[in-house]
């Protein structure tokens, strides 16, 4: 017997690009969560109301079709506008750069998207917490399929679907050694499963008050204004969320709108003109093709946490 699905389509206000908005949501190219299949996006998340697999088809500049499967796939196609970003109101968005401007043109349905799901944004953030992505990127990997079930539905081969909080909460700490995640980052991300249902209550009564999510976030050991951004941009739809002490986005947004290399307090000086469009700024920017910034010199330097 085929498994249970739903379908839903909706017409959005404005264009959306689902494919560039989604990518956001990716963690890596390996991301078991997250398949690209011809213009077909696959993802898996965990619902409320329990695990999820959606695919989402992008019918026109502003018609999208989702189909889910699982427990979940009623509440996720609920939120479907939210999640590929139709609700992102760039209202008072000013691209009074040309790289700005370029950009608006070059990408006209780039949304912030809004999933809901804090702590499917928060843990792979602080796992990503001053290592090199690659490295985090196969933690995660490798957690995930350690942990994560399967996908539900005739989801692409080895897809898997994000734990429980509870489960995190409990993952023995060899076995995030044996992941290659250090011992301060997996305090924090423990810390954040066990506060898990207070933050996602707190995300879904606080709205458009994101500020008042972000403080929730910075209150738990080991999140910081990075870490939160992280979460801000996927989770909370913020467009204003900037990830204050990136490695390279203060470089990049300098190099970008002034033409040389910058550090976060002149970031934010440089940003302030685009308040509450500021991540938008630095979206834009990473996205660029104008934008060549020098890769040379200090990096940051890989360590194995496996074989510490």
């Amino acid at each position: 017997m085929a498994p249970e699905s739903a379908t839903r389509e909706v017409t959005t206000p404005g264009d959306v690009n689902v494919s560039l908005t989604l990518s956001l949501l990716r963690r890596g190219g390996a991301d078991p969560t997250f398949r690209r299949v011809g213009l077909v996006v696959w993802r898996t998340s965990r619902m409320e109301s329990g695990p999820v697999t959606y695919a989402i088809e992008q019918l026109g500049p502003r018609h999208v079709r989702a189909t889910a499967w699982g427990p979940g796939r009623h509440e996720l196609l609920d939120g479907l506008e939210s999640l590929v970003g139709a609700r992102d109101d760039s209202t008072g968005f000013v691209p009074s750069h040309p790289v700005l401007a370029d950009g608006v043109r070059r990408y006209p349905g780039l949304r912030v998207p809004r999933t809901g799901r804090v702590l499917e944004a928060l843990i792979p953030a602080i796992i990503e917490q001053k290592v090199l992505g690659i490295d985090a990127f196969a933690a995660q990997r490798r957690l995930l399929v350690r942990f994560g079930e399967a996908a539900p539905g005739p989801a692409p081969d080895e897809m898997r679907v994000f734990p429980t909080a509870e489960q995190w909460a409990a993952v023995p700490s060899w076995e995030w050694h044996l992941a290659g995640v250090d011992p301060s980052r997996a305090r924090a991300a423990q810390a954040a499963a066990r506060l898990a249902p207070q933050l996602e209550r707190l995300a879904e009564r606080s709205g458009d008050d994101h500020a008042a999510v972000h403080r929730g976030l910075r209150s738990i050991p080991g999140v910081g204004v990075w870490t939160s951004a992280e979460v801000g941009s996927r989770a909370l739809g913020d467009a204003d969320a900037v990830p204050f002490g990136d490695y390279h986005v203060a470089k990049d947004v300098g190099v970008a709108l002034l033409g040389r290399p910058i550090d976060d307090d002149e970031l934010a000086e440089v940003l302030e003109p685009w308040r509450g469009h500021r991540y938008r700024v630095v979206r834009l920017v990473g996205l660029s093709p104008l934008v060549r910034t020098e890769r040379r010199g200090p990096r940051m330097a890989r360590v194995d946490h496996r074989r510490i």
